[in-house]
């Protein structure tokens, strides 16, 4: 089973969701502080997934994530845990690379299955993918299969999510795909109220398809929908 590594200043968080966590049968570590959490991540034992508080002593959460994307495991997914419930903090998360956040105070539950849904889209399978098919929009071409994305020819990184997201439009080139429903496909859950994740990343999109033929358009008050342009 997938490891989970807490990284949190407070016990009664980190029993609380080692308890929710080891239910569902994932291992746990923890860790206090942004420091024992870098040394946790080249210890014996990796985790598959980290639980990041932002505020912790020493070593803030944005700088581990910094670290972590910087590190030797960049792809290593991240849910942020925040104790403020403000648009700023979440966004730097997000352009930090983290996948996904949840606000303090938070349901156990809504954790678990939120770790569920990014260790489902983030760890290896052993089943073939059934649509592995490079996806072409305009002159971008999608590799599901090598998870790799060329822009006019040239080869551009995407992060996870931001992947995923590009994905998930070629898929429904000319369609109109709601916040929700993106929310729903890419990040694997239908939670109302955090739609600006998906802001977020479309606008990390935006500037990476600069300049290409693939245009993300916004239907207002509806979603985004991705088309070829001239």
């Amino acid at each position: 089973m997938p490891t989970v590594l807490i990284v949190d200043d407070e016990r009664n968080i980190r029993d609380l969701l080692r308890m929710y966590l080891e239910v569902e049968g994932y291992k746990v570590l923890e860790a206090p502080d942004g420091t024992a959490a870098l040394q946790m991540l080249d210890g014996p034992t990796e985790p598959d997934l980290v639980i990041l508080d932002l505020m912790l002593p020493g070593l803030d959460g944005w700088e581990v994530c910094r670290r972590i994307r910087s590190g030797r495991r960049p792809m290593l997914p991240v849910l942020m845990l925040t104790a403020r419930d403000e648009d700023v903090d979440k966004i730097v998360g997000l352009e930090l690379g983290a996948d996904d956040y949840v606000t303090k105070p938070f349901n156990p539950r809504e954790v678990t299955a939120r770790v569920k849904a990014i260790l489902r889209r983030t760890m290896p399978s052993e089943e073939p993918l059934s649509e592995d098919i490079p996806l072409v929009v305009g002159d971008v071409v999608l590799d599901p299969r090598r998870r790799t994305v060329s822009v006019g020819g040239k080869s551009v990184t995407f992060r996870r999510k931001e992947f995923d997201l590009l994905e998930a439009l070629m898929r429904h080139r000319d369609l109109v795909l709601t916040r929700d429903q993106l929310l729903e496909q890419v990040w694997g859950y239908d939670y109302p109220g955090q739609t600006r994740t998906v802001d977020v990343h479309i606008a990390a999109l935006r500037r990476k398809l600069a300049g290409s033929r693939a245009k993300i358009e916004t239907v207002v008050g509806v979603g985004y929908r991705l088309t070829e342009g001239a």
